[in-house]
Protein backbone atom coordinates (compact mmCIF):
# COMPACT_ATOMS: atom_id res chain seq x y z
CA UNK A 1 0.00 0.00 0.00
CA UNK A 2 1.44 3.37 -1.02
CA UNK A 3 1.98 6.52 1.01
CA UNK A 4 0.15 9.42 -0.63
CA UNK A 5 1.73 12.85 -0.25
CA UNK A 6 -0.31 15.96 -0.93
CA UNK A 7 1.58 18.82 -2.56
CA UNK A 8 0.07 22.31 -2.35
CA UNK A 9 -0.03 23.87 -5.79
CA UNK A 10 1.05 27.25 -4.38
CA UNK A 11 4.47 28.87 -4.48
CA UNK A 12 4.76 29.42 -0.73
CA UNK A 13 5.43 25.73 -0.04
CA UNK A 14 7.89 25.16 -2.89
CA UNK A 15 11.07 25.06 -0.73
CA UNK A 16 9.92 21.87 0.98
CA UNK A 17 9.59 20.12 -2.41
CA UNK A 18 11.98 21.88 -4.80
CA UNK A 19 15.09 19.82 -3.98
CA UNK A 20 13.26 16.69 -2.94
CA UNK A 21 14.42 13.43 -4.52
CA UNK A 22 10.97 12.35 -5.59
CA UNK A 23 12.10 9.39 -7.67
CA UNK A 24 13.83 7.90 -4.65
CA UNK A 25 10.62 8.33 -2.65
CA UNK A 26 8.48 6.88 -5.43
CA UNK A 27 10.67 3.80 -5.23
CA UNK A 28 9.60 3.65 -1.57
CA UNK A 29 5.91 3.48 -2.65
CA UNK A 30 5.32 7.24 -2.26
CA UNK A 31 2.79 8.92 -4.55
CA UNK A 32 2.48 12.71 -4.99
CA UNK A 33 -0.82 14.54 -5.45
CA UNK A 34 -0.68 18.30 -6.30
CA UNK A 35 -3.79 20.08 -4.98
CA UNK A 36 -4.99 23.42 -3.64
CA UNK A 37 -5.19 23.72 0.18
CA UNK A 38 -8.93 23.05 0.44
CA UNK A 39 -8.55 19.80 -1.51
CA UNK A 40 -5.59 18.71 0.62
CA UNK A 41 -7.52 19.42 3.80
CA UNK A 42 -10.40 17.27 2.56
CA UNK A 43 -8.09 14.50 1.37
CA UNK A 44 -6.31 14.33 4.70
CA UNK A 45 -9.61 14.33 6.56
CA UNK A 46 -11.08 11.40 4.64
CA UNK A 47 -7.82 9.42 4.45
CA UNK A 48 -7.13 9.75 0.72
CA UNK A 49 -3.92 11.63 1.54
CA UNK A 50 -1.48 10.47 4.23
CA UNK A 51 1.00 13.35 4.49
CA UNK A 52 0.67 16.98 3.44
CA UNK A 53 1.28 20.60 4.22
CA UNK A 54 -2.27 21.37 5.28
CA UNK A 55 -3.89 24.53 6.54
CA UNK A 56 -3.39 25.23 10.24
CA UNK A 57 -7.15 25.43 10.68
CA UNK A 58 -7.65 21.97 9.19
CA UNK A 59 -4.93 20.55 11.43
CA UNK A 60 -6.52 21.99 14.54
CA UNK A 61 -9.99 20.89 13.49
CA UNK A 62 -8.82 17.25 13.30
CA UNK A 63 -5.89 17.48 15.70
CA UNK A 64 -6.47 14.04 17.22
CA UNK A 65 -6.09 12.32 13.84
CA UNK A 66 -2.70 13.83 12.93
CA UNK A 67 0.84 14.25 14.11
CA UNK A 68 2.80 17.36 13.19
CA UNK A 69 6.15 16.97 11.45
CA UNK A 70 8.57 19.16 13.46
CA UNK A 71 10.64 22.05 12.10
CA UNK A 72 8.38 22.46 9.07
CA UNK A 73 5.69 25.06 8.41
CA UNK A 74 4.71 28.05 6.33
CA UNK A 75 4.78 30.98 8.76
CA UNK A 76 5.55 34.68 8.91
CA UNK A 77 6.63 37.25 11.44
CA UNK A 78 4.63 40.11 9.98
CA UNK A 79 3.88 40.42 6.28
CA UNK A 80 3.23 37.15 4.49
CA UNK A 81 2.91 38.73 1.05
CA UNK A 82 0.23 36.37 -0.27
CA UNK A 83 -2.83 36.74 1.97
CA UNK A 84 -4.63 40.02 1.31
CA UNK A 85 -7.89 41.66 2.23
CA UNK A 86 -8.74 44.09 -0.56
CA UNK A 87 -11.39 46.70 0.27
CA UNK A 88 -12.59 50.01 -1.13
CA UNK A 89 -12.57 51.69 2.29
CA UNK A 90 -10.18 51.60 5.27
CA UNK A 91 -10.40 48.46 7.35
CA UNK A 92 -11.53 50.52 10.36
CA UNK A 93 -14.70 51.37 8.40
CA UNK A 94 -15.60 47.81 7.37
CA UNK A 95 -18.24 47.16 10.04
CA UNK A 96 -21.57 46.34 8.38
CA UNK A 97 -20.04 45.56 5.00
CA UNK A 98 -20.02 42.57 2.64
CA UNK A 99 -16.77 40.62 2.27
CA UNK A 100 -16.18 37.85 -0.26
CA UNK A 101 -14.00 35.00 0.96
CA UNK A 102 -11.81 32.75 -1.16
CA UNK A 103 -12.92 29.12 -1.31
CA UNK A 104 -9.27 27.99 -1.41
CA UNK A 105 -8.31 27.87 2.27
CA UNK A 106 -9.80 27.68 5.75
CA UNK A 107 -6.90 29.14 7.77
CA UNK A 108 -6.91 32.57 6.15
CA UNK A 109 -10.70 32.82 6.10
CA UNK A 110 -10.89 32.22 9.84
CA UNK A 111 -7.83 34.36 10.47
CA UNK A 112 -9.64 37.30 8.87
CA UNK A 113 -12.76 36.63 10.90
CA UNK A 114 -10.93 36.51 14.25
CA UNK A 115 -8.85 39.60 13.37
CA UNK A 116 -11.99 41.62 12.61
CA UNK A 117 -13.75 40.34 15.74
CA UNK A 118 -10.91 40.33 18.27
CA UNK A 119 -8.87 43.36 17.21
CA UNK A 120 -11.49 45.60 15.57
CA UNK A 121 -14.58 44.55 17.52
CA UNK A 122 -16.72 44.09 14.41
CA UNK A 123 -19.97 42.15 14.90
CA UNK A 124 -21.83 42.80 11.67
CA UNK A 125 -19.90 41.54 8.66
CA UNK A 126 -21.68 39.62 5.92
CA UNK A 127 -19.36 36.96 4.49
CA UNK A 128 -19.82 35.11 1.21
CA UNK A 129 -17.55 32.29 0.01
CA UNK A 130 -16.69 32.51 -3.67
CA UNK A 131 -14.38 31.12 -6.31
CA UNK A 132 -11.15 33.19 -6.04
CA UNK A 133 -11.65 35.62 -8.91
CA UNK A 134 -11.08 39.31 -8.05
CA UNK A 135 -13.27 40.71 -10.82
CA UNK A 136 -16.27 38.66 -9.73
CA UNK A 137 -15.63 39.00 -6.00
CA UNK A 138 -15.58 42.77 -5.94
CA UNK A 139 -18.72 43.36 -8.02
CA UNK A 140 -21.22 43.12 -5.17
CA UNK A 141 -18.89 43.29 -2.18
CA UNK A 142 -17.08 45.95 -0.19
CA UNK A 143 -14.02 43.77 0.19
CA UNK A 144 -12.62 40.38 -0.71
CA UNK A 145 -9.99 37.97 0.60
CA UNK A 146 -7.50 36.20 -1.64
CA UNK A 147 -4.63 33.90 -0.78
CA UNK A 148 -1.58 32.39 -2.45
CA UNK A 149 -0.83 33.00 -6.10
CA UNK A 150 -4.30 34.50 -6.62
CA UNK A 151 -3.51 37.17 -4.02
CA UNK A 152 -0.07 37.88 -5.46
CA UNK A 153 -1.39 38.31 -9.00
CA UNK A 154 -4.22 40.56 -7.79
CA UNK A 155 -1.81 42.72 -5.80
CA UNK A 156 0.13 43.46 -8.98
CA UNK A 157 -2.91 44.71 -10.88
CA UNK A 158 -5.34 46.12 -8.30
CA UNK A 159 -6.32 49.76 -8.77
CA UNK A 160 -4.79 52.25 -6.37
CA UNK A 161 -8.17 53.28 -4.95
CA UNK A 162 -8.55 49.84 -3.33
CA UNK A 163 -6.97 49.35 0.10
CA UNK A 164 -4.84 46.26 0.62
CA UNK A 165 -4.19 44.65 4.01
CA UNK A 166 -1.72 41.83 4.62
CA UNK A 167 -3.25 39.47 7.21
CA UNK A 168 0.16 38.39 8.48
CA UNK A 169 1.01 42.00 9.21
CA UNK A 170 -2.32 42.61 10.97
CA UNK A 171 -1.85 39.50 13.12
CA UNK A 172 1.71 40.37 14.12
CA UNK A 173 0.82 44.00 14.82
CA UNK A 174 -1.86 42.96 17.30
CA UNK A 175 -0.21 39.90 18.89
CA UNK A 176 3.55 40.21 18.50
CA UNK A 177 3.49 36.55 17.48
CA UNK A 178 4.18 34.78 14.21
CA UNK A 179 1.28 33.34 12.27
CA UNK A 180 1.52 29.79 10.97
CA UNK A 181 -0.62 29.26 7.88
CA UNK A 182 0.25 25.66 7.09
CA UNK A 183 1.84 22.79 8.96
CA UNK A 184 3.21 19.50 7.69
CA UNK A 185 1.03 16.74 9.05
CA UNK A 186 0.90 12.96 8.85
CA UNK A 187 -2.11 10.81 9.62
CA UNK A 188 -1.49 8.65 12.69
CA UNK A 189 -2.63 5.54 10.88
CA UNK A 190 -0.10 6.22 8.09
CA UNK A 191 2.70 6.37 10.67
CA UNK A 192 1.67 2.93 11.89
CA UNK A 193 1.59 1.51 8.35
CA UNK A 194 4.76 3.11 6.97
CA UNK A 195 7.03 4.30 9.83
CA UNK A 196 10.27 3.92 7.86
CA UNK A 197 8.88 5.63 4.75
CA UNK A 198 7.53 8.53 6.80
CA UNK A 199 11.00 8.99 8.28
CA UNK A 200 12.61 9.06 4.82
CA UNK A 201 10.00 11.50 3.57
CA UNK A 202 10.52 13.76 6.57
CA UNK A 203 14.28 13.82 5.99
CA UNK A 204 13.65 14.75 2.37
CA UNK A 205 11.40 17.62 3.46
CA UNK A 206 14.12 18.96 5.76
CA UNK A 207 16.85 18.55 3.18
CA UNK A 208 14.81 20.23 0.46
CA UNK A 209 13.94 23.13 2.74
CA UNK A 210 17.57 23.68 3.67
CA UNK A 211 18.93 23.41 0.11
CA UNK A 212 16.14 25.47 -1.47
CA UNK A 213 16.76 28.38 0.87
CA UNK A 214 20.55 28.27 0.47
CA UNK A 215 22.41 26.62 -2.41
CA UNK A 216 19.46 26.47 -4.82
CA UNK A 217 17.67 29.66 -3.80
CA UNK A 218 18.37 31.65 -6.98
CA UNK A 219 17.45 28.70 -9.20
CA UNK A 220 14.18 28.20 -7.32
CA UNK A 221 13.31 31.89 -7.54
CA UNK A 222 14.10 31.94 -11.25
CA UNK A 223 11.81 28.98 -11.90
CA UNK A 224 8.99 30.64 -9.94
CA UNK A 225 9.47 33.90 -11.82
CA UNK A 226 9.40 32.08 -15.17
CA UNK A 227 6.12 30.38 -14.29
CA UNK A 228 4.32 33.22 -12.50
CA UNK A 229 5.87 36.45 -13.79
CA UNK A 230 6.95 39.31 -11.58
CA UNK A 231 10.55 40.22 -10.87
CA UNK A 232 13.42 38.34 -9.30
CA UNK A 233 13.61 40.95 -6.55
CA UNK A 234 9.92 40.49 -5.72
CA UNK A 235 10.19 36.70 -5.41
CA UNK A 236 13.43 36.85 -3.45
CA UNK A 237 11.84 39.24 -0.99
CA UNK A 238 8.72 37.08 -0.83
CA UNK A 239 10.53 33.85 0.05
CA UNK A 240 12.89 35.61 2.47
CA UNK A 241 9.85 36.99 4.28
CA UNK A 242 8.47 33.52 4.97
CA UNK A 243 9.61 31.18 7.74
CA UNK A 244 9.63 27.45 7.22
CA UNK A 245 10.46 26.28 10.75
CA UNK A 246 8.15 25.30 13.58
CA UNK A 247 9.76 26.18 16.89
CA UNK A 248 8.61 27.66 20.19
CA UNK A 249 7.35 31.00 18.85
CA UNK A 250 5.49 29.39 15.97
CA UNK A 251 3.91 27.00 18.46
CA UNK A 252 2.90 29.88 20.72
CA UNK A 253 1.37 31.84 17.85
CA UNK A 254 -0.51 28.83 16.50
CA UNK A 255 -1.96 27.91 19.89
CA UNK A 256 -3.14 31.51 20.34
CA UNK A 257 -4.79 31.35 16.92
CA UNK A 258 -6.53 28.16 18.04
CA UNK A 259 -7.59 29.87 21.27
CA UNK A 260 -9.33 32.61 19.30
CA UNK A 261 -10.83 30.14 16.84
CA UNK A 262 -12.43 28.31 19.75
CA UNK A 263 -13.45 31.55 21.48
CA UNK A 264 -15.52 32.60 18.48
CA UNK A 265 -17.10 29.21 17.91
CA UNK A 266 -15.19 27.99 14.85
CA UNK A 267 -13.93 24.92 16.76
CA UNK A 268 -16.25 22.76 18.84
CA UNK A 269 -13.39 21.84 21.20
CA UNK A 270 -10.33 23.78 22.39
CA UNK A 271 -6.88 22.84 21.11
CA UNK A 272 -4.42 23.05 24.01
CA UNK A 273 -1.73 20.67 22.78
CA UNK A 274 -0.28 19.40 19.53
CA UNK A 275 1.13 15.91 19.01
CA UNK A 276 4.53 15.98 17.34
CA UNK A 277 5.87 13.08 15.29
CA UNK A 278 9.41 11.95 16.08
CA UNK A 279 11.76 9.68 14.14
CA UNK A 280 11.35 7.04 16.82
CA UNK A 281 7.57 7.53 16.69
CA UNK A 282 7.65 8.66 20.29
CA UNK A 283 4.86 11.20 20.33
CA UNK A 284 5.79 14.54 21.89
CA UNK A 285 3.33 17.21 22.93
CA UNK A 286 3.41 20.96 22.50
CA UNK A 287 1.04 22.72 24.87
Amino acid sequence: MSLTIGEISYTNVIPAFYCMQKEKLRAETCRFEPKVPAELNKGMKNGDIDVAAISSFAFGDSVHEYELLPDLSVSSYGKVGSIFLFCHKPIEAMEGTNIALTSSSATSVHLLKVILKEFYGFENINYKTMTPDPETMRKENDGFLLIGDDAIQASWSMEENWYRYDLGELWYKNTGLPMTYAVFAVRKEAVKRHPAVVKKLYNEFLSSKRLSLSSYFDAMVKDVQTEHGGTMSFWKSYFRGLHYDFLEQEKKGLLYYYELIYKYGYFTQPVNEISIWSSGNEVQYLS
